[in-house]
């Protein structure tokens, strides 16, 4: 593979399991694998400053390019320098392409082999984006990982839907990396095939033989977490995971859930990304060692104990079970910070705790201990 400005290194391995420890290093920043991305999608985490991420122990966040193409417009954000000086975020950014929210509004979406045309969830408006269009727009955001405009199909899906969607997104990578030359902009195919395991691997194919010209820093698996049950997932997981090249980041787009995160890292996925902590939380619900805490359940009302006992987080030392419950029910905004601030931390220090167990070689223990542990069984 020649020289690459985003240089990835597996630096250790589980002897028991295909979990992988990472180095990719980018233009603002190396990043530290596996890790989990918080999702911005609109240049913001909810209710989240910047410096708070970094307190957390963000090391990158995701930001989406279908929305900020339509607010506040790609051509702003370049004109300020970029969504680093914009969001006020001085480290890596990952943008997701659009491809899986403009394919989940079929009914406003037309696509054929030049690309896709699109009505505006705003306004109605009438847009048309090509691959070659798709890079311009992330160009123009600036992000230091891109990924190429693909076509995601649902679950459950005809066979010969996800066949003309895996053939569809590999020439769609090919454009896509024939018109992004930034160096300071790593650019990641994207893997399709639903469950159907020998479509993935045709993908994966595909995907190389456009890789093998000009080779793609990383590859996103995407297609995934759209309605199928994860034990279908993983039928296939492992054995995708595998096929793609070994000194290239891995991604799975769209999963957060604790459990799945930790089973992924087992069979080799080093990215991860999804809005389910922060949902989660603006919902009233506290991922915790204990499992899920639904803060409106009434037996919180007096409960003058830290949300997790376990945490270090600013919310677990700071304020209880009960106070947290009274800002859930009276709806104020701090409730959804409060409880972002935690989950969050909570994501982010179990991949903490995961890096640090493959370092240890200790990871599939890591995972078992987790597995048997209280809140595994609410994951």
């Amino acid at each position: 593979m020649p020289e690459t400005h985003f240089p990835f290194t597996v630096e250790a391995a589980d002897a028991a399991s295909a979990a992988r420890l990472g180095r990719l290093s980018t233009p603002h920043g190396e990043i530290r694998t596996p890790v989990f991305m918080p999702v911005g999608t609109l240049a913001t985490v909810k209710g989240i400053l910047p410096e708070q991420l970094e307190e957390l122990g963000a090391q990158i966040i995701l930001s989406n390019t279908y929305h900020l193409y339509l607010r506040p417009g790609s051509e702003l954000i370049e004109e300020a320098g970029g969504l680093h000086r914009f969001m006020n975020w001085d480290h890596p950014i990952l943008t997701d392409s659009g491809g899986f929210q403009l394919f989940s509004l079929a009914d406003t979406l037309k696509i054929d082999d030049e690309g896709v045309s699109f009505a505006s969830i705003l306004d109605g408006s009438k847009h048309r984006w090509t691959p070659e269009d798709n890079m311009r727009v992330q160009n123009q955001l600036g992000a230091d990982i891109i990924m190429q405009l693909d076509q995601c199909t649902p679950y459950p899906c005809e066979r010969a839907v996800v066949q003309t969607a895996v053939e569809r997104s590999a020439a769609w990578a090919r454009r896509c990396r024939q018109a992004q030359r930034n160096p300071r902009q790593a650019l990641f195919a994207i893997v399709q095939g639903g469950v159907f395991g020998d479509l993935r691997l045709e993908s994966i194919e595909r995907l190389l033989e456009v890789d093998a010209e000009s080779p793609f820093e990383g590859f996103g698996i995407g297609g995934y977490s759209v309605g199928e049950p994860h034990e279908l997932m993983f039928e296939t997981l492992g054995s995708v995971a595998n096929a793609l090249p070994h000194g290239r980041p891995r991604y799975l787009m769209g999963v957060g859930n604790p459990s799945t995160l930790l089973a992924a890292i087992a069979v080799g996925v080093d990215m991860f990304d999804c809005v389910l902590p922060t949902r989660t939380a603006r919902m009233g619900t506290a991922f915790t060692s204990e499992g899920k805490l639904n803060l409106r359940n009434a037996r919180f009302a007096r409960d003058l104990t830290p949300l997790d006992p376990a945490c270090t987080c600013p919310t677990c030392t700071g304020y209880t079970r009960a106070y947290l419950r009274h800002l859930v029910l009276s709806k104020e905004i701090l409730s959804s910070v409060l409880l972002s601030i935690h989950n969050l931390h909570f994501l982010l220090d179990l991949m903490a705790r995961a890096r640090q167990a493959i370092r240890e070689g200790t990871y599939a223990a890591f995972l078992q201990a987790w597995q048997s542990s209280p809140a595994a069984q609410d994951f």
